[in-house]
């Protein structure tokens, strides 16, 4: 890798964090780009993997400080599930066929889209507890949303954060917050396995994953500054803009 190549990849990383603190999917973008540098399937998700951490790490410092994670009691069972799933898709990454990524992201996208459009307040205003039901449809997606993250990532904070408005009652921001406690899971489960299969590029691992940090940091201080119509509508623009990329994507 040139090193033009290399500060491409650090402004891809930056700008990504920053925005995908709110609206996920950063790996949909990082992913592809690390494998047009000629950097093997394997090791850009192992790779990305690896960076995500730091990610997450960062994106979860400044909501530490207020009430949001102290005030979610379920985020230890949540964790729980997020692990389990993980360590499962991670071990799938070499079974399953890569080609099938977009139109799988692309169904994924099309769903929260679709959800969003019908649920207009929600995660905008602070509504009842959820019904049992939903409780439970939630924490099921929590475990197979992890099998996902763990396999790949693209996209997986975004279905998660539309999962927790959609059945757990969560706000916007509260969902911003939990997703990132959760992704460092996610992403420490994902990137031991890889990392025992010897796919990670730890010197490229540690530039990107220092680049993601500080962005992820700017990132959740300034959503921290929105109002949850302004982060659904961020989300919503992102999840279309995503859709339409992954379609055109799968049918190229």
């Amino acid at each position: 890798m040139t090193t033009t190549q290399l500060f491409f990849l650090i402004g891809i990383f930056l700008l990504t964090s920053f925005i995908g603190v709110v609206t996920g999917s950063n790996s949909l973008i990082t992913v592809p780009v690390m494998l047009e540098f000629g950097i093997s399937p394997a090791s850009a998700i192992a790779t990305n993997m690896f960076a995500l951490i730091f990610m997450s790490v960062g994106g979860t410092i400044p909501f530490l400080k207020g009430d949001i994670l102290k005030q979610r009691k379920d985020i230890p069972l949540l964790s729980i599930l997020t692990v389990v799933g993980s360590i499962l898709g991670a071990l799938l990454v070499l079974i399953i066929p890569s080609d099938t990524m977009p139109l799988l992201i692309s169904i994924f996208m099309i769903a929260v889209l679709i959800f969003s459009v019908i649920n207009r307040n929600q995660g905008v205003e602070k509504k009842e507890k959820p019904s049992p039901i939903a409780t439970k449809i939630g924490y099921a997606l929590t475990f197979f949303l992890g099998i996902y993250g763990g396999f790949f990532s693209g996209g997986y904070v975004t279905t998660l954060t539309a999962s927790f408005v959609g059945f757990l009652n969560m706000t916007f921001v509260e969902a911003v917050a939990v997703t990132k406690v959760l992704n460092i899971f996610s992403s420490l489960i994902a990137t031991l396995i890889f990392m025992s299969q010897g796919l990670v590029d730890y010197k490229l691992g540690i530039i990107l994953g220092v680049t993601m940090f500080f962005g992820a940091i700017l990132g959740a201080k300034f959503a921290l500054k929105l109002s949850n119509l302004w982060l659904r509508r961020i989300f919503m623009i992102t999840v279309i803009i995503l859709a339409i990329r992954n379609l055109l994507q799968w049918f190229n």
